[in-house]
């Protein structure tokens, strides 16, 4: 009997990634040559210290940046290639993405602010009236569709942006420190929130974060220092524990064992 081999897909893949940004006479080799592989439907997490080219990784996997040498492909297109508006499509149907800060349009409601997407998209209004509503459910937010970003809390700005994220169902959906403005029982609901999407939808999940409460979420953790990718762990062989912080239980790796396998 012959054993059927499950093919792996890279969503993602990065061959040789270098970005250099030029300030006068000034040289910042931001990226020095990154390659990086992330498959379809994988948890990944990018993390390192400030400086160390985190976001600008981030910015490269997500079509916002272009390399100033190697290439980015995303579902096996390379980014450096496309023009504007093919880019803009690319935005527009296989990334959703959330963000810090959670930009939203204040003036706008819940709802509209994740229908939006699907309007650039092309869905008519109540197709999206609809979709909307439902992922507004589903991110526990159906009581608030009417409601604008003023009216509801970090934690709920933070599930409207998830739902916007998954507006046009994407392949990958990108968070740039998604916890960031949160406290630490809310920061935890969110990551919980992405962890769902990740597994229902089969979207990956690509996030650039200092917070060590996300490892517990991740398949794989990409630790980036200096430009370079310096390890890339399991979430498996990480010593990750729980500790308790004013009150609030707090997730990391165990002080000076960051990347150090289980014996």
């Amino acid at each position: 009997m012959t054993e059927q081999k499950t093919e792996v897909t890279n969503i993602v893949r990065t061959k040789d990634v270098k970005k250099i940004y030029r300030m006068g006479e000034e040289v910042v080799e931001a990226l020095r040559g990154v390659d990086l592989e992330i498959q379809e439907g994988e948890y990944i997490s990018i993390m390192g210290p400030s400086g160390s080219g985190k976001s600008t990784l981030f910015n490269m996997v997500g079509g916002l940046d272009k390399p100033t040498s190697g290439s980015v492909y995303i579902d096996e297109v390379d980014v450096a290639q496309l023009d504007a508006y093919e880019l803009a499509w690319l935005r527009c149907r296989k990334i959703g993405y959330i963000f810090q800060s959670f930009n939203l349009i204040p003036v706008m409601t819940a709802l509209e602010n994740v229908t939006l997407p699907m309007t650039f998209a092309g869905l008519t209004t109540d197709e999206a009236r609809d979709k909307g509503v439902e992922l507004l459910k589903r991110v526990g937010l159906g009581d608030r569709v009417l409601h604008k970003p003023f009216q509801l809390s970090g934690g709920q700005q933070q599930r409207v942006a998830i739902a916007r994220a998954m507006a046009n169902d994407p392949a990958i959906i990108l968070a740039d420190e998604p916890t960031g403005n949160l406290d630490l029982k809310t920061g935890r609901e969110i990551i919980e929130l992405l962890k769902q999407m990740n597994s229902e939808s089969n979207v990956t999940v690509i996030s650039a974060t200092h917070d060590m409460k996300m490892l517990s979420a991740s398949d794989r953790i990409v630790w980036i220092r200096d430009g370079r990718i310096d390890r890339i762990e399991k979430r498996a062989d990480l010593d990750i524990h729980i500790g308790d912080i004013g009150g609030d239980q707090e997730g990391g790796v165990k002080a000076g064992e960051a990347g150090k396998p289980k014996e």
